[in-house]
């Protein structure tokens, strides 16, 4: 897998996590491209990454990006986590995790994944049929953000739903004909479903659910994009767990 831009490699370089398998990071050779990219390149070679020098030609065809910053790095995988991440998560009062259920679109799968971080969410389950799975397209759009977050990856949703209220967790679905999302009483440690780009949450999924929330929308106006749907959501729910600490 290769992952392009500064900010992707900065993400990468802070967390510093035995978990992120970098085989290389290639830097453009031309020079003068930008005075940034020499500090960026000795903090590489100072965490112990394999460090190469490359055309741009050879950082476009790997990328198939134009647009590359002078930076692509070189990944095994991108590295999941298991479901048992969520039994380990550090004990606190409060607790956030995304669920999708069938999230196709690759910047919706990256948008939400930088609004989960945002708003401080502890995990991001996703499952491993039918669903976008963390593509370069993916991190480019969470700009990088997505490995700051566990996520983790499951065959069945409904069975993680059952182990998720094994551990505590109030499920909330979002889904046309819930309660107004402003009037549900969030639980302290709380799972928000997101549904499918154009089907929604899948029967089984909207059953298991302790309760189910909407947005309400104007005339006329039947639903908005499900990555903007998990903004308006999770900072609601941020905003009623945690008021304004930022901690």
């Amino acid at each position: 897998m290769y992952l392009h831009g500064r900010n992707v490699l900065r993400e990468i370089l802070a967390l510093c996590r035995s978990s992120i398998k970098v085989r290389r990071v290639l830097f453009t050779d031309q020079a003068n491209v930008d005075p940034e990219l020499p500090a960026l390149m000795s903090e590489t070679k100072h965490k112990g990454f394999r460090v190469e020098m490359a055309s741009q030609k050879v950082l476009v065809n790997l990328s198939r990006e134009k647009k590359n910053q002078g930076v692509l790095v070189e990944l095994r995988e991108f590295p999941y986590s298991e479901l048992e991440a969520i039994k380990n998560l550090p004990r606190k009062k409060h607790s956030i995790i995304v669920m999708l259920d069938r999230i196709q679109d690759p910047h919706n799968l990256g948008a939400i994944a930088r609004t989960s971080v945002a708003a401080g969410a502890d995990a991001l389950v996703i499952t491993s049929r039918a669903s976008a799975q963390v593509t370069p397209a993916v991190v480019k759009v969470s700009a990088g953000l997505i490995f700051r977050i566990p996520v983790i990856r499951v065959v069945n949703l409904v069975r993680t739903m059952e182990t998720l209220k094994e551990c505590g967790y109030w499920i909330y679905g979002s889904a046309t004909g819930g309660e107004h999302y402003l009037k549900i009483p969030y639980a302290e440690r709380s799972v928000l479903v997101m549904g499918n780009e154009s089907e929604g949450l899948r029967r089984l999924v909207r059953e298991r659910c302790d309760a189910l929330v909407a947005i309400p929308m104007a005339k006329r106006v039947d639903s908005i994009n499900v990555s903007a749907a998990a903004a308006v959501l999770l900072f609601s729910l941020r905003e009623k767990l945690i008021g304004d600490d930022s901690q």
